[in-house]
């Protein structure tokens, strides 16, 4: 992959002088973008206005600016590069809130531009007027309220440095509208001042070898894998592999960790976590030594802090310091790029290699138990042979697809976790889901970035019947634009998640998470110019995918699904990794919910 560093427009000229709203888009181009996701308003007509004189960046227009955002995000989450959004000024910046605070939590790297009042007018409760920097500051990595057009280009590279250096993360930029019209000079990426804010150390070998130290020692290791990885680009991805490779050791993942390590190898435990696989959550409360790589210790991962991996020693690998000891605290915190240190991590092991053979032999055991968890097939479910399973909706949706250049975003809830499970990912950068913040209608206008990003791909969201609908909207944006994206919806007529806890810990009372009133979602498909299809049994299920997967047009497709089917296993909320919950026809005990209790 290029890396984003490397994409250069050629350079405007320093001396002529222009308006506000060319200098932006001079350094937007100088920056490499390719396409912004927006919708036009009144504070930022100017800038609408050079687009229109341009053809250097290619604008669609969203249905609304959470979708603007969450579009930004998926072209960043795919590419590798710097997603970016154009929104005006009030409710358009507040709408952005949501996709700002994902891309924050994510660690997406996104560059949000907002328009905002004439300078004279800031503070005075002129119509749709907010304090814009003053509602992101906590949602965004940094932000700014451009004074003057003299600053305007600076800020824009400065911005973009910020948003994909150390920890990637989204930047907003809010340009009052008499700036924009203001003329001055631009000022080149070259010789921008950009304040060096992101400092990594250098690699500590005495750090390198304490770690190299313990792990060809450990008898119970285990890899644990983040999102950071995958942010640290596709050679991280390369490196992680050729160290588990190395040294044999087991690797499991968080949900935005999915795809750098390839799901097809016998050394991948699966997805750990609430809803991870037996082998991976049972691994990671028994190792002995736990190497957490770009990962961050989130609720949903650790479970019971005080039973979290009790009996290890723990390593934690981040490039951002803050992460280190925050919520786990670690016996060795080492600060800086993935990438750079697992190469540093495995030229040691390498080194030591030559002097004296690994014992293999160490770790003999742990396999046996690993195998031994992995053989309860924990994802495993009771399958129908008249209705359609989720689970056999998504193996099925992964077998006629696993050929074809696929890239997968998904809505938050039940399905978001079939995915993760039954979906398998060999390739990083092709799995896209809100992580962090969990927000529903995050995957349809993902997925419209994914398509912008890749015209050629097959573009999947999988969706529920709920969480489609907070972003639906959007699919006029991809007929108007001809993204072919496809949404799967697994429609079980509930919030899916919500009615499981209620199911499971609120004694089966489903308050107000029951959809008597969906739509009809094929028809919904025609109305927006699309195509629409449907399958309610297993038996017509693979022709309408094919239908999907070939169709060059958008389509929505209601997958009907069994209503009350749940997601295990499930670590139930303050529990350890070893107190699972799993489905129906495992093992012997019998919890109280009717389910088997690890």
């Amino acid at each position: 992959m290029t890396s984003p560093e490397a994409t250069q427009i050629s350079k405007p000229s320093a001396t002529i002088v222009k308006a506000g709203a060319e200098l932006l888009l001079d350094a937007l181009e100088e920056q490499g973008v390719e396409v912004i996701f927006g919708y036009p308003g009144g504070a930022v007509l100017p800038i609408y206005d050079a687009l229109f004189q341009r053809d250097s960046i290619r604008h669609i227009m969203m249905r609304h600016e959470q979708g603007a955002l969450h579009a930004a995000e998926g072209y960043a989450r795919s590419t590798g590069k710097v997603g970016v959004a154009l929104v005006t000024s009030g409710p358009g910046a507040t709408n952005a809130v949501t996709g700002l605070a994902d891309a924050l939590l994510d660690s997406i790297p996104v560059i949000c531009i907002s328009g905002q009042v004439a300078r004279p007018l800031i503070g005075t409760d002129a119509f749709q007027e907010c304090d814009t920097t003053g509602i992101t500051r906590s949602c965004t990595k940094h932000n700014y309220l451009v004074e003057s057009a003299h600053a305007l280009s600076n800020i824009v590279h400065e911005a973009f440095h910020i948003a994909r250096r150390g920890r990637p993360g989204p930047v907003l930029i809010d340009i009052p509208k008499d700036v924009q019209f203001e003329e001055a000079q631009y000022t080149t990426r070259e010789n921008s001042k950009n304040r060096n804010c992101i400092v990594l150390p250098d690699v500590n070998k005495n750090q390198i070898d304490q770690v190299v130290d313990l792990m060809r020692y450990a008898r119970r290791p285990v890899f644990y894998t983040g999102g950071g990885v995958i942010n640290a680009g596709v050679e991280a991805s390369e490196s992680l592999r050729a160290l588990a490779h190395e040294t044999g050791f087991p690797v499991t993942s968080t949900l935005m960790g999915l795809g750098a390590f390839p799901a097809s190898d016998q050394q991948w435990l699966g997805m750990l976590g609430m809803h991870g696989s037996l082998e991976a959550n049972n691994v990671m409360h028994d190792c002995d030594l736990m190497i957490a790589i770009g990962a961050r210790f989130d609720d949903r991962v650790t479970g019971r802090l005080d039973a979290f991996s009790p009996n290890s020693r723990k390593i934690h690998i981040d490039i951002d310091p803050s992460s280190i000891n925050k919520n786990v605290p670690v016996d060795i915190g080492i600060v800086g790029d993935a990438r750079e240190i697992m190469d540093a991590m495995l030229t040691e092991w390498r080194a030591r290699e030559k002097q004296e053979k690994h014992e293999r032999e160490r770790i003999t055991d742990w396999w046996s138990q690993i195998e031994q968890w992995r053989s309860k097939k924990s994802f495993a479910y009771v399958p129908h042979k008249e209705v359609i399973k989720p689970q056999y909706a998504i193996e099925r949706l992964f077998a006629l697809t696993r050929e074809k250049d696929v890239y997968i975003s998904t809505e938050v809830g039940q399905h978001q976790m079939w995915a993760a499970q039954h979906f398998h990912f060999d390739e990083p950068n092709r799995w896209m889901t809100s992580g962090g913040l969990g927000t529903m209608g995050y995957g349809l206008p993902a997925a419209l970035g994914v398509q912008a990003a890749y015209p050629d791909a097959l573009v999947i969201d999988i969706a529920g019947d709920a969480s489609v609908q907070m972003t639906m909207q959007e699919i006029s944006a991809a007929v108007q634009y001809d993204l072919p994206i496809k949404i799967f919806i697994l429609n079980n007529a509930y919030l899916g998640m919500v009615r499981q806890w209620q199911q499971l810990l609120h004694g089966g009372r489903y308050s107000h998470s029951y959809s008597d009133s969906l739509p009809d979602f094929v028809k919904l498909a025609e109305a927006y110019g699309g195509v629409g299809l449907r399958a309610e049994t297993p038996d017509e299920l693979d022709d309408k995918i094919i239908q999907m997967i070939d169709s060059r047009k958008p389509v929505l497709f209601d997958c009907v699904v069994t209503q009350e089917e749940n997601v295990f296993p499930m670590i139930p909320s303050g529990a350890a990794h070893n107190e699972m919950l799993l489905g129906e026809m495992k093992g012997d005990e019998v919890s109280d919910e009717g389910k088997v209790l690890v």
